[in-house]
């Protein structure tokens, strides 16, 4: 059974997620106060776009419009990064033209050509990457970010040297069949062909592909009958061939006014861009071997080789004609693909996305009364913000400040309460504190944002002080006192430096 032909779909790609980073501190034996250890989140996976040469048709995605990504995969503490999401390739036939928006951002040709559809998100680092010299200690971590949601058709344009086209039943189907090993569904009524076929021609030593396109009607290119629907199939073609039904018995048609209608048909879809009349045309005359039809061909032969075409009289029936015609049509593709520029390799080239890193815009919202901040990084920095965490809020001023938003807003007029909207959030905005300045709330515990005083206090005892006053504590006892002896009977001067220095911390 022959696989149904399906030319233009309409796809939603979404692309893999960014995994969050992790918060954690580093746990061992021994190693108190081990720092933050954790992992940066993975990215997500992208929906990817390749030609392959055995894909025929976009059957896949009619059945399965919907396509995603592999989302990154979750990190760790002990410093463990999350694993990129796996990517969705989509296996497109060549020839495939993609349209995002109305707009064509890519022609797919050579097997192998890959196009990323849709990127993936961006993994949040973990707090471990957050650390620096005056953020030692993070407390939090970022989010990932979503991947892209793309809507995008498709649409197979075939790739064929040589393009038939004719009115229903005037015998495309049986002259691909005759001339190739294609075999096209062939009946005596008209619209038998519902979809292209595609026949390989061998002619001497040339090779090169048919394309029986489904008949075409008066009022085609406004969407009449099946023509409108299949005409991009013969947009790539290097020739043209007008098949003709010298046997037609059809009130008011005629070999002439078939031409001419099909002709007008051709340059009502293609235009001035394709020019699809000015290639190189050939008409054929079918059915010469029906009564009178031979006569027929010497009375127009005249008029049709006037309006520029080739005519050549044939018979699938009879096989009549069939030779001439195929070198014909292999020296006409031959000198074609003689004037074409020489194809270059395909080169896969990753550009980063073009990014404005310090472009932002403040601008009244007259909505909340309030400001909106509009810009790339912005809006990326607050999709990447834990809002349940004070210290990622705290850390999100601090990158809003430093790119100029809190100057940028105040220059605007904005005043301490305003409402500001960054994304999809909306904030009162309170001018912010650099990371590890002092609050009156934090001064009375550990230290400021991002800090912890353990690992900075000067007064905190390293490991020989420990020692020392641990040898002091046994003085008492090593100079014969008792347990009870307080400490400020004891000789200064029967004791060593370290000591002497160990009493003297105990006393403070």
């Amino acid at each position: 059974m022959m696989a149904a032909f399906v030319d233009r779909v309409t796809v939603h790609v979404s692309a893999g997620n960014g995994s969050h980073g992790v918060s954690s501190v580093h746990r061992e034996k021994f190693k108190p106060l081990g720092g933050p250890d954790g992992g940066n989140g993975g990215d997500g996976g992208d929906v990817v776009l390749e030609v392959d040469p055995n894909v025929h048709t976009l059957l896949d995605f009619h059945h399965s419009p919907h396509q995603k990504a592999g989302n990154g995969k979750q990190a760790a503490g002990d410093f463990k990064n999350g694993g990129r999401g796996e990517d969705r390739v989509l296996r497109v036939p060549p020839g495939t033209v993609v349209s995002v928006g109305g707009e064509v951002v890519a022609d797919m040709m050579g097997a192998g050509t890959r196009v990323v559809l849709a990127h993936g998100g961006r993994g949040g680092l973990g707090n471990a990457a957050l650390a620096n010299s005056r953020r030692k200690a993070p407390g939090f971590a970022l989010l990932g970010e979503p991947g892209e949601a793309v809507d995008a058709v498709l649409e197979l344009k075939s790739i064929a040297d040589v393009g038939l086209v004719g009115y229903p039943s005037a015998g495309k189907s049986s002259l691909v069949a005759a001339m190739s090993a294609a075999r096209p569904k062939i009946a005596d009524y008209p619209f038998t062909t519902l979809v292209p076929q595609l026949g390989v021609v061998r002619s001497g030593d040339v090779t090169y592909t048919m394309a029986d396109v489904p008949g075409l009607i008066p009022g085609a290119s406004t969407g009449k009958g099946l023509g409108l629907q299949f005409l991009r199939h013969v947009e790539r073609c290097a020739v043209l061939v007008h098949v003709v039904d010298m046997a037609t018995i059809e009130p008011g048609r005629d070999p002439e006014s078939d031409i001419a209608a099909l002709e007008h048909e051709l340059r009502e879809y293609g235009g001035d861009e394709l020019d699809l009349v000015g290639r190189l045309r050939i008409a054929v005359l079918n059915k010469i071997d029906v009564p009178d039809a031979r006569e027929l061909v010497d009375l127009v032969r005249t008029t049709l080789e006037d309006r520029g075409l080739l005519v050549f009289p044939i018979s699938v029936a009879t096989r009549e004609g069939l030779d001439a015609l195929g070198f014909a049509l292999a020296s006409a593709v031959e000198r074609h693909r003689a004037e074409l520029p020489e194809m270059e390799p395909v080169r896969i080239t990753l550009t980063p996305r073009a990014v404005d890193d310090g472009g932002f815009t403040v601008e009244a919202d007259p909505r909340t009364g309030g400001w909106v901040v509009r810009g790339v990084k912005p809006d990326r920095w607050v999709r990447q913000t834990d809002f349940t965490n004070d210290e990622a809020v705290g850390y999100l001023a601090d990158r809003l400040n430093r790119l100029g938003v809190e100057d940028a807003l105040a220059k605007a007029g904005a005043v301490p309460g305003d409402a500001i909207t960054v994304g999809d959030v909306t904030f009162d905005w309170e001018p912010s504190l650099p990371a590890g300045t002092l609050t009156a709330e934090e001064s009375m515990s550990l230290g400021g944002r991002g800090s912890d005083s353990r690992l900075d206090s000067p007064s905190r005892m390293r490991a020989d002080e420990r020692l020392a006053a641990k040898k002091a504590r046994r003085v008492p006892y090593e100079v014969g006192v008792a347990e009870d002896w307080p400490v400020e009977a004891l000789d200064p001067d029967e004791l060593d430096d370290e000591q002497r220095a160990a009493l003297e911390g105990d006393r403070s």
